[in-house]
């Protein structure tokens, strides 16, 4: 019985207590003894393990890049890349305005200066910034000022936030190669560096959780199977 409660009571502040690194080598070391295991192999198993995660974590954030554009309502631009190869994800937001943290009313009120957009981070492996800005000319009409359909106001003017100098070189040889395409001449602004302010909880993934609302329904559904029709892509 006291062999027991030793036993019982050291689980207990294992349990509890976080041991310190030395003793979890420690420990490591015993149990590596009992199986059989040199000190040196473990101590090699174990830093090739911390290199292996080192490397992981470093392929994971060299292989993510952002992308900001805006083309009207942030809900339709959002709708568009989600879900193409290589996006990771898309975060609607507001940007290129006058006050840090805007709110919604904010930008709708047309004083702050703000553009609605989306933030896109991206695998560059699987889909260039190139490719990303090309399916925007397709996403939207470039050629209206201050305007995509019904919506009308500075919020909704064209626009791409160019996240490095690379960026911005792209994106206007870009917009030079896609005039061809239009009949006016295209008004999007092109700038670097602006801050990017996430929107509103209730504005994210707002297509997929709202298929049924009357401006998804009306507007968004619409584009996307004309974008299916352009591109060839779901």
């Amino acid at each position: 019985m006291q062999n027991i409660r030793r036993s019982s009571t050291r689980k207990i502040n294992l349990g509890n207590t976080p041991p310190s690194l030395a003793g979890f080598l420690r420990e490591c070391k015993i149990q590596a003894m009992k199986l059989g295991i040199s000190w040196a192999k473990l101590s090699c198993m174990f830093f090739l393990l911390l290199a292996i995660s080192a490397q992981l974590c470093l392929g994971a954030s060299m292989n993510e890049e952002y992308a900001v554009v805006g083309g009207g309502c942030f809900w339709c631009v959002e709708a568009v890349y989600q879900g193409q190869p290589g996006i990771k994800s898309v975060i609607s937001g507001y940007t290129a305005g006058k006050k840090p943290n805007p709110t919604y009313e904010d930008v709708c009120s047309g004083t702050s200066g703000h553009a609605e957009v989306v933030r896109i981070a991206f695998d560059p492996v699987v889909i260039s910034y190139e490719k990303i800005i090309d399916l925007f000319w397709d996403a939207h009409d470039p050629t209206t000022l201050n305007r995509q359909g019904a919506d009308h106001g500075t919020q909704y003017r064209s626009i791409i936030v160019a996240q490095s100098p690379s960026q911005l070189q792209i994106a206007k040889k870009s917009l030079t190669d896609a005039q061809s395409r239009f009949r006016s001449p295209i008004v999007t602004e092109i700038i670097e560096g602006a801050e990017f302010f996430p929107a509103e909880a209730y504005h994210q993934d707002f297509y997929e959780r709202n298929p049924n609302h009357p401006y998804n329904r009306a507007v968004i559904a619409p584009k996307l199977e004309k974008l299916k029709s352009v591109t060839g892509k779901n």
